[in-house]
């Protein structure tokens, strides 16, 4: 069972939420690109998960259990200590950022309740840390919600009063890759909010921003290595 909790105050600028995926029988839990990040907890220890641009499936068994963090999008900053790009499609233990090596050692599964030692040592590591290191461009939600709402790379640049080199740069940094990558992604997010609101897949194309229904259907299989229904149907209406 997922589930989701809002952050501390201190942390709901960059954080979008905490979370905890407990399985009581075997599954391959769906994970498929959103533009977050994440720290996670879980039976493989504690990992950064990289920006992805293709689908991470993750086989569970009864008994497991993952703990996380999740970032906004563009809102990671310089808290890794690395290249936010250096992650992408990767998931990296904590011990070996430097930075983060601390969260390492912390006890994951220690409780299920935002208040209880996990999330309660997490969120103050994570106050601190985010006060002594260089924050988010300024810039990344405005990229990123010019391309959810179905502009170009270059109406996107035009707008921000960048050269479209300067936006590819401050994308990779603030996002991990691209902006045309980030529009597949958010424009991919986008879609599958809509179908698990029950819109018929002809208006989810339309108001996603597609060519049509089969280009969807191309770039959906591409991000999460399934049709969108097949999607749907694993996930069942869970965040990944």
């Amino acid at each position: 069972m997922y589930r989701e909790w809002a952050p501390d105050p201190r942390l709901a600028g960059r954080v979008a939420c905490l979370w905890v995926n407990e399985s009581s029988s075997a599954a391959t839990q769906p994970v498929v690109p959103d533009g977050c990040v994440d720290l996670i907890w879980g039976p493989r220890g504690a990992q950064v998960a990289g920006p992805d641009t293709g689908p991470k499936p993750v086989r569970m068994v009864p008994g497991d259990r993952y703990a996380g963090v999740r970032f906004r999008p563009g809102a990671v900053g310089e808290l890794f200590g690395v290249p936010l790009d250096s992650l992408r499609d990767l998931r990296v233990p904590l011990s070996d950022l430097e930075s983060l090596s601390e969260l390492s050692d912390l006890e994951p599964l220690a409780g299920l309740r935002p208040s209880e030692p996990l999330f309660d040592g997490v969120q103050r590591a994570l106050v601190v840390r985010l006060r002594t290191t260089p924050g988010p461009d300024p810039s990344a939600p405005a990229i990123a919600e010019a391309l959810r709402a179905g502009r170009s790379v270059r109406e996107v640049a035009w707008e921000l009063g960048l050269g479209e080199r300067q936006l590819l740069r401050r994308s990779v940094r603030a996002f991990g890759y691209g902006p045309k990558v980030l529009q597949r992604v958010v424009r991919f997010q986008r879609a599958l909010g809509l179908a698990r609101r029950g819109v018929t897949a002809a208006e989810v194309a339309a108001l996603s921003g597609y060519a049509d229904q089969a280009h969807m259907a191309n770039e959906v299989r591409r991000l999460a290595g399934v049709p969108l229904k097949r999607l749907l149907d694993r996930s069942g209406g869970e965040s990944t």
